[in-house]
């Protein structure tokens, strides 16, 4: 396959290209990591997981399955996946496992989802 360029433009802005490769290599690790927390957010269960954080303080397990009518093992999959990516953390309280959103990624989560859609 071979690969061809449809853009029309006056002439190639190779400052421009140069800086933003160079910009892109940089901040590799960085976007990588952004790249997988946009992609995990991309999961609607798991959206609405991060969005009941948000708005409170911390839930438990039980908790989410209740609220989203879904059973126990599909939940536990999708928050190991968040708490892997360091999206959600948790602490132990005898039996019950409570997860809640570090402070370092609440701001940063707020700005994203508490985002109102355009009517």
């Amino acid at each position: 396959m071979t690969n061809t360029i449809n853009c029309v433009r006056d002439k190639n802005n190779d400052v421009l290209v140069k800086k933003a490769k160079k910009d892109i290599s940089k901040n590799k690790k960085n976007i990588d990591y952004q790249s997988k927390v946009f992609a995990l957010l991309g999961s609607e269960v798991r959206f609405r997981i991060v969005y009941l954080l948000l708005n409170n303080k911390e839930l438990c397990v039980c908790d989410f399955c209740d609220i989203l009518e879904m059973n126990q093992s599909p939940i536990s999959q999708h928050l190991r996946k968040l708490k892997d990516a360091g999206i959600l953390e948790n602490k132990r309280e005898k039996l019950a496992i409570f997860y809640f959103i570090p402070y370092s990624m609440r701001e940063i989560l707020q700005l994203l989802i508490n985002s109102k859609a355009k009517e």
